[in-house]
């Protein structure tokens, strides 16, 4: 679609020659008046508007000061023979993109359209994008009403507007990536870089260059600078993920970054400063890891500046409806469905179910019930066997013999190992946890050779 200019312009000779000259790349709305081209803008939107300085009754300044007033804002560019200094000052700060003399350069004119229109719509994309990201990662995308949830979000609306460093914790899959990017959302940093680093995914030496970048020949392979995580968050937010996966090495490195605000990339000797706030994020007791010597002391402090701990869906009972509700509209939309709700006894058993996967588990499971789902509304017969059979007083199926939360996770790796038939890549995507994650747990449950 041809991007459409609106001309205004009280010569009817000016009007139509360029109009003739533009035609052919741009649909060109005329008007012989400003108030003409209010009336059209009622109507039409569109990408620019050309207008003349100098017209009978309403002129070419007031009319960009009206246009820009208003939502959406096209780009602006005044035509004036009277083209001086003072005149292109005032054009600016009346908000136009810029300004031309009579008579018009017909190549000058088709740059600058060119120019201002493809400017336009990057800020427009932004602004789309902007509006994408806030409601996606905002706080009203987190969940809950129960009274400790409530607390969850008074700390977030009390700590984002600052620089304080986050330590974020809770079981996995309660949604502590989303809650890092809510604080990155409301804070002064919103329109700079979010960047998520999962430290569990990564080596140690990985973690190191992805971290803190790499200067070209610094290892085998290394074939041109590049810039680490800290580099590509400077002036916005960075997330580390799994922070109680990195090594002691790394841990050093890190802790020097948090007290310096500086740091070599791998293989430099120069100092890069940088202006990154750190969030960070962990299923494990990093307290208890410190008393048993496998995290340092000193980062830990440095990293639980603000501590944010996560509540367990089984803590927070009285917000499944709302998050089952949420999540059957989301996957609806998705899957171009349409569903009543859930029946009184799918959603009893649903509330009833202990979640031991969490939001994660539960997003899941609806998620599967819609795709699957052939009546107007998710009946019982809907709800996956794993969920029916798991009962405050009969826990059995996929958790038959799991008297604690311990128990209940080493028998639910156990069962993503026998479905993935052994594979422990895809057992570790079935349970949403990194593949060192899942070896970890391997050796704590004693499951090595499972």
């Amino acid at each position: 679609m041809k991007p459409s200019i609106l001309l205004v312009d009280d010569e009817k000779n000016t009007r139509e020659g360029l109009s003739r000259a533009l035609r052919r790349k741009y649909r060109v709305i005329l008007a012989e008046s400003a108030m003409t081209a209010l009336e059209i803008l009622k109507e039409e939107t569109p990408d620019a508007v050309l207008t003349d300085l100098k017209m009978p009754g309403m002129d070419g300044m007031t009319l960009v000061r009206r246009i820009l007033a208003k939502e959406p804002k096209p780009v602006c560019i005044l035509l004036t023979a009277y083209g001086d200094v003072e005149t292109a000052v005032e054009a600016m700060k009346a908000g136009a993109y810029d300004f031309l003399t009579k008579p018009v350069n017909l190549d000058r004119l088709e740059v600058l359209l060119k120019r201002a229109i493809r400017t336009q719509r990057l800020e427009e994309s932004n602004q789309r994008l902007q509006k994408e990201l806030n409601s996606k990662y905002g706080l009203d995308q987190i969940i809950g009403q129960s009274p400790n949830m409530e607390t969850v979000f008074d700390i977030i609306r009390q700590v984002a507007p600052s620089k304080a460093t986050v330590l974020i914790q809770g079981e996995s899959g309660t949604g502590k990536e989303l809650v890092a990017h809510a604080l990155h959302r409301l804070s002064p940093r919103a329109e700079n870089p979010f960047v998520a680093v999962h430290c569990a995914a990564l080596s140690d030496t990985l973690l190191e260059s992805e971290l803190f970048g790499h200067e070209k020949g610094s290892f085998t392979g290394a074939s041109e600078m590049r810039k680490g995580r800290f580099e590509l968050a400077d002036g916005g937010t960075l997330f580390l993920d799994e922070i109680g996966e990195i090594e002691p090495a790394t841990q050093i490195k890190l802790l020097r970054v948090l007290e310096e605000r500086s740091f070599e990339r791998v293989g430099g000797m120069n100092r890069v400063e940088v202006d990154t706030r750190l969030l960070a994020a962990t299923n494990r007791n990093l307290k208890r890891m410190v008393e048993e010597g496998t995290f340092r002391e000193d980062l830990y402090f440095r990293l639980n500046v603000v501590q944010l701990t996560l509540p367990p869906l089984r803590d927070r009972r009285q917000d499944l409806p709302l998050l089952l509700n949420h999540f059957l509209l989301q996957f609806c939309q998705e899957n171009a469905k349409e569903l009543e709700g859930f029946t009184p006894d799918a959603l009893e058993t649903l509330t009833r179910y202990s979640w031991p996967g969490n939001i994660r588990e539960l997003r899941n499971v609806v998620e599967r019930m819609v795709v699957l789902a052939r009546g107007s509304k998710l009946t019982l017969r809907d709800v996956p066997v794993e969920v029916k059979e798991d009962g405050p007083d009969k826990p059995t199926g996929a958790l038959k013999n799991a008297t604690s939360m311990q128990q209940a996770e080493k028998q639910m790796i156990k069962q993503a190992l026998l479905d993935q038939k052994g594979n422990r890549t895809r057992a570790a995507e079935q349970l949403g946890i990194s593949r060192r994650t899942l070896h970890r747990k391997l050796h704590e449950f004693d499951l090595m050779d499972f």
